[in-house]
């Protein structure tokens, strides 16, 4: 049997039997050592007691015709039984010769160990294992009397040698084979324990071991084997009924794991479709807010305040092609003064380049890249962090840039730039429904011939002007303008003649007067001039100043008019010096510019009441050849 404790049998074998087996051979061990102790204890003090006893016998006094010491020569031949333990008893000289002894052949004969025996020194009793030895001098007080000087030195040696008694032989000897016996026993039942252990412990240990380890790295079908009813098998049982139910568990387990998996995937649609949804959702609220409106302005501002707040952006701008071809920032999130109206090449940024290209640019890090609009975000305070540039693309026309930019590097995922690119579509057609309206509204208020406003504008911005003046209580003044003779020009020189001459008087006159007043095409060859808060007085001077300038104009001499230069006629009407409302002040007005007419043309003519039932000649026509005009003189 090995020698290691791996096992619980091996570990109880050591554990019990071999304790049992040292502590019965210690104890056997000790008995056996004290009963050599005690034997030769009990030899020396034998050997003690008879050397004393032989001793005490020599100074009995001897009876009167005897030999000397007879009492002790009876005494040793009646003790013979005594002495037969004896191995040696001897009687010596100081020299040492034997004087006596049990064994009679040695009687006169010198002892083997003389000098040892004759050293002088007190008594002395040497023991060994079996047997003791004993000297003792003879020769006392009581021994003066027949030897002189036994006092002072002795006069003879008792040499005792005494073996131990065979019955102590016997019971040491008896004590030792128990011991053997013990050891042989013990061996043989630590054998027979191991075995026992072995066959009822160990072996269904180990199966059950080996079942555990199998179940351990995962065979939830193995069993452990069942014998009897101790409890290792009732163990066993009850570790096969957990293994039954571990699997069941398993198959539970397993089906969980699968539901689990299906329910994961049916959560990852959830969200997903969730993802979709909201992006649609944003889609939907960016496409609802851009078409609530088609005024360009109000559909940037919405875009600008819906987009960064919605996806989370800080940073977001609207860049649009403006008239010179230039990407040009219409509007900014958060609004930033000096961003609005900064221009870019295509080409020139990313910006530039997403409008060149028509794709989208994504710059990861602002930091690495050297683009212009890279440079400019730094002076604007918003230099780190990832840039994402969508063109607003529409039927193969870029309209603008949409900029996101967020101060984290690489911050824009991959799904994020499929939704802003839809939103930047969504922001690109709702842009140019806003341009389209913005065009039909600047062709139905503006002439197309001369570029000024209409009539439909004029009349509209006129009624504005009306209330102004009405509710801050200032004048306004308006002007007719017409060309004289147009009707000549056009039958002599043509329509494209009469176009370009409209076109170049509208020129004059729109170059001299202010951004506030507004200069619009009345119909035919007639224009009206809205003055706002200016006095009649002053009215009459801006149209002298206009009327004059249309006379030294260049550009409009032309030899089909009488006078070889194209004139105009003007009147001037005031309210509320010459009417309260807008019609009248536009009759008004009217009747002056008849008037100017019927006086000869090329004149400025104000309003006078009852002008417009008099033709010809009336108060306040100015005729150029005339001295006495007035018109005249304030020239």
């Amino acid at each position: 049997m090995a020698l290691g404790v791996d096992t619980v049998g091996r570990k109880l074998l050591w554990s019990i039997a071999l304790p049992g087996l040292l502590a019965a051979l210690l104890g056997m061990g000790y008995f056996w050592r004290e009963a050599q102790l005690a034997a030769r204890d009990a030899t020396h003090d034998e050997a003690m007691e008879l050397a004393e006893f032989i001793g005490t016998t020599f100074r009995l006094p001897t009876p009167e015709g005897l030999p000397p010491h007879t009492p002790v020569a009876e005494l040793l031949r009646s003790e013979s039984q005594l002495l037969r333990a004896t191995t040696e008893l001897n009687v010596l000289s100081p020299d040492g010769r034997i004087r006596w002894s049990v064994r009679s052949e040695e009687a006169g004969t010198r002892h083997p160990d003389t000098e040892r025996l004759t050293a002088p020194g007190p008594q002395w009793a040497r023991s060994d294992a079996h047997e003791t030895e004993v000297l003792r001098p003879l020769g006392e007080k009581s021994c003066e009397s027949c030897h002189p000087g036994a006092q002072t030195r002795p006069v003879g040696l008792l040499h005792l040698r005494v073996i131990e008694p065979e019955v102590h032989r016997e019971l040491t000897d008896a004590l030792g084979g128990a011991l053997v016996a013990v050891l042989v026993l013990g061996s043989m039942l630590i054998v027979a324990t191991g075995m026992s252990l072995h066959f009822f412990l160990t072996s269904p240990l180990k199966r059950l071991t080996a079942a555990m380890r199998r179940a351990e790295e995962g065979d939830f079908l193995v069993r452990a084997e069942v014998r009897g009813t101790d409890e290792i098998s009732r163990l066993a049982a009850a570790f096969n009924a957990m293994l039954a139910r571990l699997t069941s568990m398993k198959a539970e387990e397993i089906d969980t794991h699968r539901d689990l998996q299906v329910t994961k995937w049916k959560l990852s649609l959830k969200e997903e479709l969730e993802e979709r949804i909201a992006e649609l959702a944003l889609l939907f609220d960016v496409a609802k807010s851009v078409n609530s409106t088609i005024e360009l302005s109000e559909l940037l501002s919405r875009i600008s305040q819906l987009v960064p707040e919605r996806l989370h952006i800080p940073h977001f701008s609207i860049m649009l092609v403006n008239t010179d071809g230039l990407l040009e920032i219409k509007s900014t999130f958060p609004e930033n003064a000096e961003l609005e109206g900064m221009t870019f090449r295509f080409g020139e940024g990313a910006c530039g380049r997403a409008a060149e290209t028509q794709r989208v640019v994504y710059v990861p890090d602002i930091n690495d890249t050297s683009s212009i609009f890279a440079r400019r975000a730094l002076m604007s305070g918003h230099a780190t962090g990832a840039l994402l540039c969508i063109p607003m693309v529409h039927t193969d026309s870029v309209l603008g840039v949409l900029n996101f930019q967020r101060p984290e590097v690489a911050s824009f995922a991959p799904e994020e730039l499929e939704l802003l690119t839809a939103v930047a579509d969504q922001a690109a057609t709702a842009v140019k429904n806003a341009m389209l309206h913005a065009e039909a509204v600047r062709l139905t208020m503006t002439d197309p011939l001369t570029g000024v406003p209409n009539r439909r504008h004029l009349f509209s911005r006129l009624e504005l002007e009306v209330a102004r003046s009405q509710r801050f209580g200032t004048p306004l003044s308006i002007l007719m303008v017409d060309i004289d003779h147009f009707k000549r020009l056009n039958d002599a020189a043509g329509h494209r003649a009469g176009d370009e001459s409209l076109r170049k008087v509208c020129d004059v006159l729109r170059s001299r007067v202010r951004k506030v007043d507004t200069l619009a095409r009345y119909g035919g060859e007639e224009f009206m001039l809205v003055l706002s808060n200016v006095s009649k007085e002053d009215a009459y001077e801006v149209a002298e100043k206009l009327r004059r300038a249309v006379v030294e104009a260049p550009q409009l001499a032309s030899p089909t008019q009488p006078t070889g230069h194209i004139t105009v006629s003007i009147g001037v009407a005031t309210y509320p010096n010459d009417a309260t409302t807008q019609d009248t002040l536009v009759d008004c007005a009217d009747a002056a510019l008849y008037a100017s007419k019927r006086g000869g043309r090329n004149l400025v003519t104000s309003y006078s009441p009852g002008m417009e039932l008099h033709p010809g000649r009336e108060r306040g026509i100015s005729r150029p050849n005339d001295p006495s005009s007035p018109s005249l003189a304030k020239a």
